[in-house]
Protein backbone atom coordinates (compact mmCIF):
# COMPACT_ATOMS: atom_id res chain seq x y z
CA UNK A 1 0.00 0.00 0.00
CA UNK A 2 1.54 3.34 -1.05
CA UNK A 3 1.50 6.55 1.00
CA UNK A 4 -0.81 8.43 -1.39
CA UNK A 5 -3.59 5.83 -1.53
CA UNK A 6 -7.05 7.16 -0.77
CA UNK A 7 -8.51 6.72 2.69
CA UNK A 8 -12.01 5.26 3.13
CA UNK A 9 -13.42 8.81 3.38
CA UNK A 10 -11.92 9.77 -0.04
CA UNK A 11 -9.03 11.89 1.25
CA UNK A 12 -5.38 11.03 0.62
CA UNK A 13 -2.72 10.66 3.27
CA UNK A 14 -0.38 13.09 1.54
CA UNK A 15 -1.44 16.48 0.22
CA UNK A 16 -1.81 16.64 -3.55
CA UNK A 17 0.74 18.99 -5.07
CA UNK A 18 -0.31 21.04 -8.11
CA UNK A 19 1.75 23.94 -9.34
CA UNK A 20 0.44 26.41 -11.92
CA UNK A 21 3.02 27.31 -14.56
CA UNK A 22 2.72 29.88 -17.34
CA UNK A 23 3.08 28.48 -20.86
CA UNK A 24 6.37 29.34 -22.58
CA UNK A 25 4.70 31.79 -24.99
CA UNK A 26 3.41 33.88 -22.04
CA UNK A 27 6.71 34.13 -20.18
CA UNK A 28 7.22 37.86 -19.42
CA UNK A 29 11.00 37.48 -19.24
CA UNK A 30 11.07 36.81 -22.99
CA UNK A 31 9.58 40.22 -23.83
CA UNK A 32 11.93 42.20 -26.02
CA UNK A 33 11.42 45.81 -24.95
CA UNK A 34 8.41 48.07 -24.76
CA UNK A 35 5.18 47.11 -26.46
CA UNK A 36 4.31 49.24 -29.47
CA UNK A 37 0.60 49.55 -30.19
CA UNK A 38 -0.17 48.72 -33.85
CA UNK A 39 -0.95 51.67 -36.10
CA UNK A 40 -4.53 52.14 -37.22
CA UNK A 41 -3.44 52.56 -40.86
CA UNK A 42 -2.89 48.82 -41.20
CA UNK A 43 -6.66 48.61 -41.75
CA UNK A 44 -6.06 49.94 -45.26
CA UNK A 45 -4.53 46.72 -46.62
CA UNK A 46 -7.68 44.56 -46.27
CA UNK A 47 -9.80 47.57 -47.22
CA UNK A 48 -8.02 48.03 -50.55
CA UNK A 49 -8.28 44.29 -51.17
CA UNK A 50 -12.03 44.37 -50.48
CA UNK A 51 -12.54 47.37 -52.77
CA UNK A 52 -10.61 45.73 -55.62
CA UNK A 53 -12.45 42.42 -55.27
CA UNK A 54 -15.78 44.26 -55.17
CA UNK A 55 -14.94 46.20 -58.33
CA UNK A 56 -13.80 42.99 -60.05
CA UNK A 57 -17.04 41.21 -59.09
CA UNK A 58 -19.11 44.10 -60.44
CA UNK A 59 -17.13 44.13 -63.70
CA UNK A 60 -17.46 40.36 -64.14
CA UNK A 61 -21.18 40.40 -63.33
CA UNK A 62 -21.80 43.00 -66.04
CA UNK A 63 -19.65 41.38 -68.73
CA UNK A 64 -20.60 37.69 -68.36
CA UNK A 65 -23.83 36.35 -69.83
CA UNK A 66 -24.78 33.34 -67.71
CA UNK A 67 -27.82 32.19 -65.79
CA UNK A 68 -25.53 31.95 -62.72
CA UNK A 69 -24.74 35.67 -62.84
CA UNK A 70 -27.52 38.06 -61.87
CA UNK A 71 -28.09 41.45 -60.27
CA UNK A 72 -27.46 40.00 -56.79
CA UNK A 73 -23.81 39.48 -57.69
CA UNK A 74 -23.54 43.12 -58.81
CA UNK A 75 -25.14 44.32 -55.57
CA UNK A 76 -22.77 42.13 -53.53
CA UNK A 77 -19.77 43.51 -55.44
CA UNK A 78 -21.00 47.07 -54.88
CA UNK A 79 -21.41 46.41 -51.14
CA UNK A 80 -17.88 44.99 -50.93
CA UNK A 81 -16.45 47.97 -52.84
CA UNK A 82 -18.26 50.47 -50.58
CA UNK A 83 -17.05 48.62 -47.47
CA UNK A 84 -13.49 48.73 -48.86
CA UNK A 85 -13.74 52.46 -49.55
CA UNK A 86 -14.96 53.02 -45.98
CA UNK A 87 -11.98 51.02 -44.66
CA UNK A 88 -9.55 53.14 -46.67
CA UNK A 89 -11.08 56.35 -45.31
CA UNK A 90 -11.22 55.02 -41.73
CA UNK A 91 -7.64 53.71 -41.75
CA UNK A 92 -6.04 56.99 -40.69
CA UNK A 93 -2.41 56.99 -39.62
CA UNK A 94 -1.88 57.65 -35.92
CA UNK A 95 0.73 60.35 -35.24
CA UNK A 96 0.51 60.05 -31.44
CA UNK A 97 1.47 56.96 -29.43
CA UNK A 98 0.19 56.08 -25.96
CA UNK A 99 3.16 57.70 -24.17
CA UNK A 100 2.55 61.02 -25.92
CA UNK A 101 -1.17 60.69 -25.15
CA UNK A 102 -0.36 60.28 -21.44
CA UNK A 103 1.71 63.48 -21.54
CA UNK A 104 -1.12 65.42 -23.26
CA UNK A 105 -3.58 64.04 -20.71
CA UNK A 106 -1.47 65.24 -17.79
CA UNK A 107 -1.25 68.70 -19.36
CA UNK A 108 -5.03 68.82 -19.80
CA UNK A 109 -5.84 67.59 -16.28
CA UNK A 110 -3.65 70.10 -14.48
CA UNK A 111 -2.51 67.82 -11.65
CA UNK A 112 0.51 65.52 -11.32
CA UNK A 113 -0.46 62.08 -12.59
CA UNK A 114 0.54 58.91 -10.76
CA UNK A 115 -1.16 55.78 -12.06
CA UNK A 116 -2.61 56.06 -15.56
CA UNK A 117 -3.62 53.88 -18.46
CA UNK A 118 -4.25 54.59 -22.13
CA UNK A 119 -6.63 52.66 -24.34
CA UNK A 120 -7.17 53.10 -28.06
CA UNK A 121 -10.79 53.62 -29.07
CA UNK A 122 -12.47 54.86 -32.22
CA UNK A 123 -15.01 57.65 -32.37
CA UNK A 124 -17.28 59.10 -34.99
CA UNK A 125 -18.64 57.77 -38.26
CA UNK A 126 -15.19 57.41 -39.82
CA UNK A 127 -13.75 55.63 -36.75
CA UNK A 128 -11.16 58.26 -35.91
CA UNK A 129 -8.51 56.70 -33.62
CA UNK A 130 -8.52 58.25 -30.15
CA UNK A 131 -6.63 57.57 -26.94
CA UNK A 132 -8.82 57.27 -23.85
CA UNK A 133 -6.65 58.02 -20.81
CA UNK A 134 -7.72 57.29 -17.23
CA UNK A 135 -5.41 58.95 -14.70
CA UNK A 136 -5.10 59.27 -10.93
CA UNK A 137 -3.16 61.84 -8.93
CA UNK A 138 0.15 60.98 -7.23
CA UNK A 139 -1.12 60.96 -3.61
CA UNK A 140 -1.64 57.70 -1.75
CA UNK A 141 -4.57 57.18 -1.88
CA UNK A 142 -5.17 59.39 -4.96
CA UNK A 143 -7.29 62.45 -4.24
CA UNK A 144 -8.09 63.32 -7.87
CA UNK A 145 -8.89 61.37 -11.02
CA UNK A 146 -9.48 62.27 -14.62
CA UNK A 147 -10.57 60.97 -17.99
CA UNK A 148 -9.12 62.48 -21.16
CA UNK A 149 -9.81 61.78 -24.84
CA UNK A 150 -6.80 62.60 -27.03
CA UNK A 151 -7.08 62.48 -30.82
CA UNK A 152 -4.41 60.04 -32.08
CA UNK A 153 -4.20 61.67 -35.53
CA UNK A 154 -3.57 65.34 -34.68
CA UNK A 155 -2.88 65.14 -30.92
CA UNK A 156 -5.54 67.56 -29.74
CA UNK A 157 -7.44 66.97 -26.51
CA UNK A 158 -11.02 66.23 -27.59
CA UNK A 159 -12.47 66.44 -24.08
CA UNK A 160 -11.45 65.92 -20.49
CA UNK A 161 -12.99 65.52 -17.07
CA UNK A 162 -11.19 65.95 -13.75
CA UNK A 163 -12.83 65.38 -10.38
CA UNK A 164 -12.15 64.56 -6.77
CA UNK A 165 -11.73 60.83 -6.18
CA UNK A 166 -14.72 59.89 -4.04
CA UNK A 167 -13.92 56.16 -3.90
CA UNK A 168 -13.31 54.85 -0.40
CA UNK A 169 -9.86 53.32 -0.77
CA UNK A 170 -9.27 52.69 2.92
CA UNK A 171 -9.16 49.08 4.07
CA UNK A 172 -10.61 48.13 7.44
CA UNK A 173 -8.58 45.17 8.72
CA UNK A 174 -11.50 43.73 10.69
CA UNK A 175 -13.86 43.69 7.70
CA UNK A 176 -11.21 41.97 5.55
CA UNK A 177 -10.61 39.29 8.20
CA UNK A 178 -14.32 38.57 8.64
CA UNK A 179 -15.28 38.96 5.01
CA UNK A 180 -17.67 41.82 5.75
CA UNK A 181 -17.87 45.17 4.03
CA UNK A 182 -17.96 43.88 0.46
Amino acid sequence: MSGDSPQPDGSSTETDQHVDVLPDDLDPSLAAGAYRFPDNSRRRVPAVTSALVGLAVMLISRSVESPLVNDGLTIGGLGLAVFGLYGVLAGRRMHLDETQALVRAQQALGFPVGHASAQQVWRGLLSRPTWRVLAYSTEDPPRRRGLVLVDAVDGRVVEHLAEENTDDLTVDDTSVATGEGN
